[in-house]
């Protein structure tokens, strides 16, 4: 995104209207994803909330919707998105969150918050859109993510990520040592069809033994018939009212 002009951007309903978000027309757009995430987050008022790698904010501003009174911070590297983040209300620093600012180090949260890119560059071909290409295209590992977010936990707090099922071998590798009580949610678009997201959960000083859980459906049927919104009724719920994912 090279212009910040309102012609640029498009300003998009999420929760069925709750909450309004600015984004740019073309490039990273904000989905689905970060709106599960939020949806698995069993965040209370009062607790305080980090976003690595935030956008323009979505996850942490569709938690913040479900659950007021949310002490919210946000760690994003690319200008235009901190620009249009801090548009949307949320408190962002500006910076790659390996080399995070003092304000930041200081500080440490009961939940963090990860949307990390879901492709190896080192296998796979770049996007053509700078922002498209830093949201999707992995150029941090994905165990720096799992170990900036463990280290700005408090006590007992938990790092909440979505992303592919084919990496939850490297999350589980990178939780080792840094994260207990892991846990696993298979994200799958129908009945009878593999799991193609993970929502991923661990807790900073956990001791319980991992944890397989059943899948989350997305659709109904076992096949896309219309073009038609065919969510099964709780997500619906999750997408258009913002209700919390039952896990």
């Amino acid at each position: 995104m090279t212009s910040t002009s309102d012609n640029d951007l498009t300003h998009d309903a999420f929760l069925g209207g709750k909450l309004h978000l600015w984004q740019p027309r073309l490039g990273y757009r904000a989905g689905v994803d970060p709106v599960l995430l939020a949806a698995s987050v069993p965040a209370r008022a009062g607790e305080t909330v980090l976003d690595l790698g935030c956008g323009v904010g979505a996850a942490a501003l569709c938690l913040s919707a479900r659950v007021p009174g949310l002490e919210l911070t946000g760690v994003e590297q690319q200008a235009s998105y901190v620009a249009l983040a801090r548009r949307n209300g949320l408190q962002v620093f500006e910076t790659d969150f390996c080399n995070l600012p003092e304000d930041v180090r200081e500080r440490s949260f009961d939940h963090v918050l990860a949307n990390p890119p879901f492709f190896d560059r080192a296998a796979g071909r770049q996007a053509s859109d700078a922002g498209r290409e830093a949201a999707r295209g992995q150029a941090t590992p994905l165990a720096a993510w799992v170990d900036v977010g463990a280290r700005r936990l408090r006590h007992k707090g938990h790092l909440h990520m979505i992303h592919r099922a084919e990496r939850v071998p490297d999350l589980l590798a990178a939780a080792h040592g840094r994260l207990g009580s892991p846990e696993i949610w298979p994200i799958c678009p129908r009945v009878g069809k593999l799991a193609e997201l993970v929502i991923f959960r661990a807790r900073k000083d956990g001791r319980a033994d991992f944890r397989l859980h059943p899948p989350i459906i997305l659709h109904e049927g076992a096949q896309h018939l219309c073009d038609a919104d065919s969510y099964r009724t709780e997500i619906r719920a999750v997408l258009r009212h913002g209700a919390a994912l039952t896990l």
